[in-house]
């Protein structure tokens, strides 16, 4: 029966019917359930597996439909298999004391191998071909991304595809965010606002959603220039302020906090005003990593740590795992996502946050949370106490 739902999956992914396999009912009971899904990636289509776990993380595989063994582990390691296509469905399921069986198998073999079934429109990874910004938006050109024919200037093309990417990011979280009503979000450390501006058109010009959006940032010049330039875009939603972000209040429930590249333990400042506004979901990008570099006080990690580069390669994912733990801990679900393309620039991990509804902040669960973020704190940096604004919980 295994073998059997494999050469049906195969079957309609070489035939383009596939909709998608979920993966229930593993046996490893750190995993909640894997969703396998086509997806092209350069010249290729594979199968993109995402795996959510019972820590509320999610994992991501590319499969290769030639490695038959992956695809067969996977089957074998999971009570329940539902593979949906466009020819129709079938279900394998796994009884506790291991009799197979697979549910509509034949019927759907018929189908997928009598007439051509219904094409799938396959999901693209070339971000260059799923661009939300065409370029030629009156931002861009008033920022200086793009000319006033709409294209964009070459020394600006990492900047426009950055901002692309992030606005794809944004997207993916908008069943995270309320349906209706006006949605309130704030940039802070918001600099230049490259990402204000493209949040702002995305949300009010190409969703069509009521925004009030605030920038807030520490150069005066900056904030004088940014609303200047939202008042000639009749951006009317969208306000920058003069500020310290440590000191800034929302005065209200915040559903989207967003910052890009705000330098050293300026992201832990977002990230705990973030958190203190109870943002519905998080998205930051950091950007330098000095802090946990200058207090790093391991001997465990000693054969590492004397060689400069690898210390501030290995601070710089500590300290961004560190924040992930600090986030979970105060009740988000969490991940560290690839921003653009690392030749591009090496500041390019995202960290997603999105707010857990019934997480209980005094319960059992938020204690251990909040002991092993403290934990990992102590185990790399003694009794320092690094990235002092996550010290306490907000």
């Amino acid at each position: 029966m295994e073998t059997a739902l494999l050469d049906l999956l195969l079957l309609a992914f070489f035939k383009q019917a596939l909709v998608k396999a979920v993966f229930s009912k593993p046996e490893n009971k750190a995993e909640q359930k894997t969703v396998l899904t086509p997806r092209a990636i350069g010249r290729k289509t594979l199968l993109q597996a995402e795996t959510f776990l019972a820590d509320n993380k999610a994992v991501h595989e590319n499969i290769s439909p030639e490695n038959n063994a992956r695809l067969a582990a996977l089957i074998a390691t999971h009570g329940q298999v539902n593979l949906i296509t466009s020819a129709g469905e079938c279900e394998l399921r796994r009884s506790k004391a291991g009799k197979v069986t697979l549910i509509g198998g034949e019927k759907l073999h018929r189908a997928l191998a009598g007439k051509e079934p219904p094409r799938v429109n396959i999901a693209k990874n070339d971000r260059q071909k799923a661009r939300i910004l065409s370029g030629g938006e009156p931002f861009l050109r008033l920022l200086g991304v793009s000319d006033e024919n709409g294209r964009v200037y070459d020394k600006k093309q990492a900047k426009f595809r950055q901002i692309n990417r992030f606005l794809e990011l944004i997207r993916d979280c908008l069943p995270y965010l309320p349906k209706e009503g006006e949605l309130r979000i704030c940039d802070l450390c918001c600099g230049k606002s490259y990402l204000s501006f493209a949040a702002y058109h995305y949300f009010a010009n190409v969703l069509g959603r009521t925004v009030r959006m605030t920038g807030v940032d520490l150069k005066p010049d900056v904030i004088d220039f940014c609303n200047s330039a939202a008042q000639k875009l009749g951006f009317a939603g969208l306000e920058f302020l003069f500020g310290n972000v440590a000191a800034y209040e929302a005065g209200e429930h915040v559903h989207l906090v967003l910052s890009l590249h705000a330098c050293d333990t300026a992201t832990d400042l977002v990230l705990s005003r973030a958190v203190a506004f109870g943002a519905d979901v998080i998205l930051s990008t950091p950007c330098c990593h000095h802090e946990l570099n200058h207090n790093l006080d391991c001997p465990a990690l000693g054969f590492l740590a004397e060689y400069s580069m690898l210390r501030q390669k290995f601070c710089d994912a500590a300290t961004d795992a560190l924040r992930l733990k600090y986030l979970e801990a105060c009740g988000y679900t969490v991940a560290a996502l690839e921003l653009i393309d690392p030749e591009e620039t090496p500041k390019n991990i995202l960290l997603r946050g999105v707010r857990r509804k019934n997480f209980d902040p005094a319960g059992d669960e938020a204690k251990t949370l909040w002991q092993n973020y403290q934990s990992a704190k102590t185990f790399l940096a003694g009794e320092h106490h690094v990235q002092e604004a996550l010290s306490q919980k907000s």
